[in-house]
């Protein structure tokens, strides 16, 4: 008797159109069953970045989206998060380099808050006090560019690496960088 109330339960369940956040054009990304349109609010959808902008670069990269609205069989997300995976951060680090670690909580000029973890990665070890100037200085860089423009123009803008080459010109008087990569951002 159990069995055929949960398969009853799954017949009853429609499948939805899951579209992209405006920031990535709107696309379809996938469908997701559900009972109704009520039931689909704040339901966190993960996907590969690859999928969503069909760039092989952005492989590495998961974004989280929150199911903001469901209108009929078109379920509408915002950006809730994007990561890069775990292998490919850990595939950066290398012996003889030092691995710099940042989390800041920015606010964009709208004033919505956000976080931003990246890593910083040097040509060769460095000291502890360079590495603290660095955190700092990149702080503080954070701060006055994400005051200037809105959260999707701040993500565009780490996404076609804009963000990363002014932050090393920044800091590249501290110390010789190799890459500077997006670790997390939480929205």
């Amino acid at each position: 008797m159990a069995v055929q109330k949960s398969v009853e339960k799954w017949k009853m369940k429609r499948w939805f159109n899951v579209y992209a956040p405006a920031l990535f054009g709107d696309v379809m990304i996938g469908e997701i069953p559900g009972t109704d349109e009520k039931a689909m609010p704040g339901r966190v959808i993960k996907v590969n970045m690859s999928w969503v902008t069909h760039n092989p670069q952005h492989s590495f990269i998961t974004i989280a989206m929150k199911v903001s609205d469901a209108n009929g069989d078109a379920v509408r997300t915002q950006l809730a998060s994007i990561e890069q995976t775990y292998s490919y951060i850990h595939s950066l680090v290398k012996r003889g380099q030092s691995a710099i670690y940042t989390v800041d909580g920015l606010r964009d000029k709208n004033g919505r808050d956000f976080t931003l973890k990246l890593l910083i990665m040097t040509t060769t070890k460095i000291a502890t006090p360079k590495k603290t100037a660095i955190r700092k200085a990149m702080s503080a860089f954070l701060k006055e560019y994400a005051l200037t423009m809105d959260t999707d123009e701040f993500v565009k803008s780490i996404l076609d690496s804009r963000l990363q080459a002014e932050a090393v010109k920044r800091i590249m008087n501290i110390a010789e960088i190799n890459k500077l990569e997006l670790k997390m951002i939480e929205l």
